[in-house]
């Protein structure tokens, strides 16, 4: 008796502790999990891409020489050239290539079988997250301009002549969401999540990956 008396009262005190402690830890675990969110707008979050592409006619695949001023961050970026260093590709065939990212060290891959062709520092999403899983590459296109955020929040960008796109999607995130990799001007913080999404790249890189990898190249997010 004296023992079930023991465990009796054991059990109530140790009840009782848990139930003043549990919700502290969901406090704590909630107030992690909202600091580690990237500060995005509800307005923001309706796409989480670098820009929605609701039909063809958005993609304009020309570079225009008039735009040469664009918007970053409530700065003022002058557009360069686009040049092109390689021969402009598009119907290689896929064989055995896939393109690899790896969010953690902030690298892309590029695999032709088992072997590592490319190599190259990249920066992806801040404040959207770049999304994760299996992925083809869907639409290529050699410049296109993206904008989106939001001046009052001071995450507005107007970016014309975004080069070397590539854009990748998969049943559950198609390529209209906006989800690319391209090159990049208005910033040269690589190896830091700087993008609203998608998979900024050194220009030069960009292009590489642009001519070496066809529509249809299975594209891995980890």
């Amino acid at each position: 008796m004296a023992i079930y008396s023991y465990f009796k009262n054991h059990t109530i005190d140790l009840v009782k502790k848990i139930f003043w402690v549990l919700p502290f830890f969901i406090l704590t675990f909630f107030l992690f999990w909202s600091l580690s969110k990237p500060n995005i707008s509800k307005d923001e979050s309706s796409f989480l891409g670098c820009i929605p592409v609701s039909d063809q006619n958005q993609l304009s695949d020309q570079y225009d020489p008039a735009e040469t001023v664009g918007e970053y961050l409530g700065l003022r970026i002058n557009i360069p050239p686009l040049i092109d260093s390689f021969a402009y590709v598009l119907g290689d065939s896929v064989g055995s290539k896939r393109i690899e990212v790896n969010l953690s060290n902030q690298h892309v891959y590029g695999f032709d079988g088992n072997s590592k062709i490319f190599d190259f520092v990249v920066s992806t999403g801040k404040w959207a997250r770049t999304p994760t899983g299996n992925f083809t590459i869907e639409r290529k296109v050699r410049a296109q301009k993206m904008s989106g955020g939001r001046k009052e929040l001071g995450t507005y960008y107007y970016l014309p002549n975004v080069p070397w796109v590539m854009f990748f999607g998969n049943k559950q995130i198609p390529w209209s969401r906006g989800f690319s990799f391209h090159g990049t001007y208005w910033h040269n913080n690589f190896g830091q999540p700087m993008s609203h999404g998608c998979v900024n790249m050194k220009t030069p890189e960009a292009e590489q990956l642009f001519n070496w990898a066809p529509i249809g190249t299975p594209v891995i997010i980890y």
